[in-house]
């Protein structure tokens, strides 16, 4: 399935005259130098990662695979960005790249073009957006909860098992013209990552796949939780984009980490523009944006207050 989000229905579409035609052509020009530059600084970042845990001692080897965990969490700003189409000018650039992006974390890239589809057409809709899907969080037990990532590594696999079972009507948001290509898309990384892990711990102990794989993924999942936790949470549940969804204002490490994913509201109001272009977006668009916030602990914290009747 080649899913794009020029489907979306016009009942979600931005309001009339945000911007003019030709600026929003000029601001959904993709590059697949851009890209290449953005993905080869993440990589980066990730061997970076794992030459630190592979020379850590005792007491930096918790530190290192928390930031190598953090760095692959973060995968999911390339996974989320191929779907779209818009990480590179070449579709098959965009396939490959997000593919292999969302296997460490268990999130299969066709899977994902579904179910994002689906939160793009419906988003902040309780009865179809399948975010919602996931109950926000109401006591601080269920925000806990949330932050350390049971329920998403319950989903990745209860995925897994539904396709290795070729069963996906739990999922009403994938057609049923989709599901064997999901099914065979999920069967296949399932077995990758297992070679992979295999073969890393033939080639090197045991050590390699637990410590540069399974518990930087327990470790950084949390900080991705905390991230996504802020992008439509207390947001208006309608259709309209300028008030159902937030953009954070953040420092700029972590908008480069996250594909400047933080413009949010930016992206669903127009997912054409592509990551390299969304400052300029915000720029043009940030006056009637209902939700902007500074920081993330800020909203955090505002966000626990609010839980415990404070707000």
């Amino acid at each position: 399935m080649d899913a794009t989000i020029a489907d979306t229905p016009a009942g979600h579409a931005p309001p009339a005259r945000l911007l003019p035609g030709p600026a929003l052509r000029a601001l959904s020009a993709r590059s697949d130098a851009r890209g290449a530059a953005q993905l080869a600084f993440h990589l980066l970042l990730l061997l970076a990662g794992g030459a630190w845990v592979s020379l850590a001692g005792p007491w930096t080897l918790l530190p290192a695979m928390l930031a190598l965990g953090v760095a692959q969490a973060a995968l999911f700003a390339p996974l989320h960005e191929t779907m779209h189409q818009t990480a590179f000018a070449s579709r098959r650039a965009n396939a490959v790249v997000g593919w292999l992006c969302g296997c460490p974390s268990l999130y299969n890239w066709h899977f994902y073009q579904v179910f994002h589809l689906a939160h793009h057409r419906h988003t902040q809709d309780p009865a179809r957006d399948p975010e919602l899907l996931s109950p926000v969080p109401d006591t601080t037990r269920a925000y806990l909860w949330r932050v350390l990532a049971v329920p998403y590594w319950q989903t990745r696999l209860r995925v897994i098992r539904d396709c290795w079972r070729g069963d996906l009507a739990a999922y009403p948001y994938i057609p049923a013209r989709a599901a064997p290509k999901v099914i065979r898309s999920v069967r296949a990384m399932t077995v990758f990552d297992l070679a992979l892990a295999g073969g890393a711990g033939l080639l090197f102990g045991w050590w390699a796949p637990v410590c540069l794989w399974i518990v930087p993924q327990l470790l950084g999942q949390p900080a991705l939780r905390l991230y996504l936790l802020t992008e439509h949470t207390l947001c208006s549940q309608d259709a309209n984009g300028l008030t159902n969804t937030r953009t954070m204002l953040t420092n700029a490490l972590l908008r480069r980490l996250m594909w400047n994913m933080p413009y949010h509201t930016e992206h669903h109001l127009y997912p054409s523009i592509p990551f390299h272009r969304l400052p300029d977006a915000h720029a043009a668009l940030r006056d009637r944006l209902a939700h902007v916030e500074r920081g993330y602990v800020r909203w955090h914290a505002g966000f626990l207050r609010h839980l415990r009747g404070g707000a």
